[in-house]
């Protein structure tokens, strides 16, 4: 979910397909005109209605995803934090209203000269707020398993590495050297069910929120991929970002600040710093799947401008992680992978030569 986007061309009430306009007429909003929101990675589509405070979410094509969004927006607020409240909903056709929390997303916010360190301090410390609570893992969610961790291995082997690979790549023993390796490394964390881990927990679904105190400030958004898994996941989300990079010193401040302050239960300093460079780790390693799987596959190369950073952290994170075998094996399949997918991002900015995004 975008927290504001940008407004693509207003929708009169007359132009509005009938089954929204229904859906808006049963929630006392007949002949209410609609704003479109610019759109994201995802077929979610959001739409503002001016005036109201609501925005207006369809999700036709994922009903697992639509369910879980209510139950989460539920759980979220009965924690004390602040995520979107559903003011209607119909699973049936995908539509709901949903609180609107106007325009300030940390990308915004942060583009617009804001306090780096404040805003983030503030992420931390809703994640802080979340991870001590303990009814947080007390939800409804799939849980962040071994078999869903590789399977998000495996979009790097399928994407990533056949658009990297020189003449004579196999890629068959490429993908099945490349799992077994991360089954052995992600395994010893794969059956924590420490908290809710939201799943995209950075800038552009983060929201200030100036009318409210405390972690309330925080607005929470794009959380319906949730699973139950280790604290950690989140905390790279943040502070290793695809889209940005933190200023100098502070990921290192904010991760100080996590781990001073966190859970018993995550165990010494050591323990929470070796799962946050794990998890940093694989969440670079499918994120460079993801990239390429959307300009190839979804016709969404825009996507690729983020690549770069996301192979500088993946093989930052490995050595971190201490993965030298899996870094082993990146630098003899596929030699020269960090600067072949740079070579590849600036391609498709070239190709792109100003067109708008779509």
């Amino acid at each position: 979910m975008t927290g504001a986007g940008t407004d693509i061309q207003a929708r009169p009430a007359s132009a509005i397909a009938p089954p929204i306009a229904s859906f808006l007429a049963r929630h006392g909003h007949a002949g209410q005109p609609l704003e479109p929101l610019a759109g994201d990675a995802s077929a979610r589509r959001y739409f503002r209605l001016p005036g109201k405070g609501l925005l207006l979410m369809e999700d036709r094509s994922d009903p697992v995803g639509f369910a879980a969004y209510l139950r989460l927006s539920r759980h979220l607020l009965a924690l004390g934090l602040s995520a979107p409240r559903v003011h209607g909903a119909d699973p049936s056709t995908g539509l709901a209203l949903v609180e609107d929390f106007g325009g300030g997303t940390y990308s915004t916010c942060l583009a617009g000269g804001a306090d780096e360190g404040a805003l983030y301090r503030l992420a931390v410390s809703a994640l802080l707020h979340l991870h001590h609570d303990a009814r947080a893992a007390a939800v409804s969610q799939p849980g962040y398993d071994l078999d869903t961790q590789l399977a998000e291995i495996d979009l790097f082997s399928q994407w990533f590495a056949p658009a990297v690979a020189g003449p004579g790549f196999d890629g068959g023993a490429f993908a099945a050297r490349f799992r077994a390796l991360w089954r052995a490394a992600l395994a010893p964390q794969a059956a924590r069910r420490d908290t809710l881990i939201l799943r995209d927990f950075h800038i552009d679904n983060l929201m200030v929120l100036a009318d409210r105190d405390g972690v309330r400030r925080c607005g929470l958004l794009d959380y319906q991929d949730g699973v139950i898994g280790a604290c950690e996941y989140d905390l790279v989300s943040l502070l290793q970002d695809a889209r940005r990079d933190l200023a100098p010193g502070l990921e290192a401040e904010l991760l100080s600040l996590y781990m001073d302050n966190a859970p018993q239960h995550l165990g010494a300093v050591e323990e929470i710093r070796a799962r946050y460079a794990l998890l940093g780790a694989q969440r670079h390693t499918r994120i460079a799947g993801v990239f390429l799987r959307l300009s190839q596959r979804d016709g969404k190369p825009r996507y690729l401008r983020f690549l770069p950073r996301v192979l500088r952290q993946l093989e930052t994170a490995l050595g971190a992680a201490g993965l030298t075998e899996i870094t082993d094996l990146l630098s003899r399949d596929l030699p020269g992978w960090r600067a072949e997918g740079a070579r590849i991002a600036a391609q498709a900015e070239q190709q792109r030569n100003g067109t708008p995004d779509v």
